[in-house]
C-alpha cells in the first residue's frame, strides 16, 4: 500500500476556473495542461477544466495530446511546441491543433493533412520577445500569406507568449503587448481575420485587462498559485495538491548521533526522530535537507539530515505521541496549520511550478471533489 500521495482537491481547480472565467468575460478559456498539469493529473484536470467551461486545452507536445483523445476527451488541444516529422501525422489522426512557425514546419504538417485526407487547424506562434519560439512579430504577415496557400491548414489562431507579465513593472509586457496588436492590425489591413487571438497567460489575467482578446490561457493559477510576488491578488485562488505521507519508524537518538548520508545533522541533545517514506525520487527536493518542514499532528517538524531518495527524517524533539502510521503532510494543510508551495519556494530560490511538476509518477494522485483544505491561502 502506497503511503505517500498528492492528494489533488479538483473542486479547488473549478473554484480558480470560475474565479478566472468571471474575470475574463466574454473571453474564452484555454486551460493548460502541459506537463501532467503541473503534476496534478492531465486527464482528471481536464476533465474538470471542460465541465467548468473552458472551451479549449493546450499542452506542450503531441503526446501528451494523444494521451488526452486516447482517453475520450473531444475539446479542441492545442499543442503549444514544435513537432518532429514523426509527430506531425499524429496531429490530423487525432484530430489535434497545431502550432507553427516556420516553413519546414509547414510543409510537414501540409504532408501529413494530405495523406490523412482532412484539415489540420493551426495557430501561428509570434515572437513579440519572448524569445524561444515563434514568428518574428514584424515577419508575421508574410508568413501568415504562405501560410494561407495551404489550404488544408486553415489559420485559427495567432498568439504570442508573454516573458515579463508577473513583474511589478509591466514596460515590457505592454512593449509585448503592443507588438501583438500591430501584429493583428497588420493582418486585417490585408483582409486576414484570425478567428481566435490569445496572448495573455496567469499573470496578464491578474493584472493586464486588455491582453485578454478572443481566449486567455490560465496555467499555474488554475492549480492554486500566483505566478510571482510581484502579481496582484485579483483573483482569489486555492491551491489543489497535498503532498502526504505516513510516519514509517520512530527511534530515540542520543547526543552525538547522526542520521542520513553525511553526517549532516548530529543531535545536540537526546531527541526522537522519525522517518518518513519520502525523499527526492517522489519529488521532495534534495534542496530541502536541513531546511524542510512537515506537519505531523498539526504541529511543525523540521527536517533533518539529507533527504535520501525514498525517505527524510524528521526531528520530533521532545514530543513522544507520535506514531507509525500517522500522517504526515509535506506541503498542504493539516489542522490549522499550512506548509505553502511558496514558503518551500522561498527556502530553496524557485517557483510553484517546479514544487508541483516535481512530484513524481510514482506518487499516486488522489482526487477528491470536496474542498476541504481548499481556503483560499494568501501569500506570506
Amino acid at each position: 500500500m502506497q503511503q505517500t500521495i498528492a492528494k489533488v482537491d479538483l473542486s479547488a481547480i473549478a473554484w480558480n476556473l470560475q474565479g478566472v472565467a468571471h474575470k475574463v468575460a466574454p473571453a474564452a478559456v484555454m486551460a493548460v495542461v502541459k506537463a501532467n498539469a503541473y503534476g496534478h493529473g492531465a486527464l482528471s484536470v481536464s476533465r474538470t477544466a471542460l465541465a467548468q467551461g473552458c472551451t479549449h486545452l493546450a499542452v506542450a507536445r503531441v503526446d501528451e495530446a494523444v494521451e488526452l483523445r486516447k482517453a475520450g476527451l473531444e475539446a479542441p488541444i492545442l499543442v503549444f511546441g514544435g513537432f518532429s516529422h514523426e509527430d506531425a501525422f499524429f496531429i490530423p489522426r487525432f484530430e489535434l491543433q497545431a502550432t507553427v512557425f516556420e516553413e519546414q514546419g509547414l510543409r510537414q504538417l501540409s504532408a501529413a493533412a494530405r495523406k490523412a485526407g482532412c484539415a489540420v487547424p493551426v495557430h501561428v506562434k509570434v515572437d513579440t520577445g519572448m524569445g524561444r519560439i515563434g514568428v518574428a512579430w514584424d515577419q508575421t504577415l508574410p508568413f501568415v500569406q504562405r501560410l494561407l496557400k495551404y489550404k488544408e491548414l486553415p489559420l485559427q489562431g495567432l498568439y504570442s507568449h508573454f516573458a515579463t507579465a508577473d513583474w511589478l513593472d509591466k514596460s515590457y509586457a505592454e512593449l509585448q503587448l503592443e507588438r501583438f496588436r500591430e501584429t493583428i492590425e497588420q493582418l486585417q489591413r490585408y483582409g486576414i481575420q484570425v478567428p481566435l487571438k490569445h496572448i495573455a497567460n496567469s499573470a496578464a489575467i491578474l493584472d493586464m485587462p486588455d491582453s485578454y482578446f478572443d481566449l486567455v490561457r490560465p496555467g499555474v493559477m488554475m492549480y492554486g498559485y500566483y505566478p510571482s510576488r510581484e502579481t496582484t491578488e485579483s483573483i482569489p485562488l486555492r491551491p489543489a495538491m497535498t503532498l502526504q505521507t505516513r510516519v514509517q519508524y520512530v527511534k530515540t537518538i542520543e547526543r552525538g548521533e547522526s542520521v542520513s548520508y553525511g553526517r549532516q545533522f548530529i543531535a545536540r541533545e537526546k531527541t526522537t526522530i522519525a522517518t518518513l517514506p519520502v525523499g527526492y525520487g517522489d519529488g521532495y527536493n534534495r534542496l530541502l535537507s536541513n531546511c524542510g518542514e512537515v506537519l505531523i499532528h498539526g504541529q511543525r517538524f523540521p527536517v533533518v539530515g539529507r533527504v535520501c531518495m525514498d525517505m527524510i527524517l524528521v526531528d520530533l524533539g521532545r514530543c513522544t505521541d507520535v506514531a507509525i502510521g500517522d500522517e504526515a503532510v509535506l506541503f498542504g494543510s493539516q489542522g490549522d496549520q499550512c506548509i505553502t508551495v511558496d514558503s518551500i519556494c522561498e527556502k530553496i530560490n524557485t517557483i510553484p511550478y517546479e514544487v508541483t511538476c516535481w512530484v513524481a509518477k510514482r506518487v499516486p494522485r488522489l482526487y477528491v471533489a470536496a474542498g476541504e483544505a481548499s481556503t483560499p491561502v494568501k501569500r506570506t
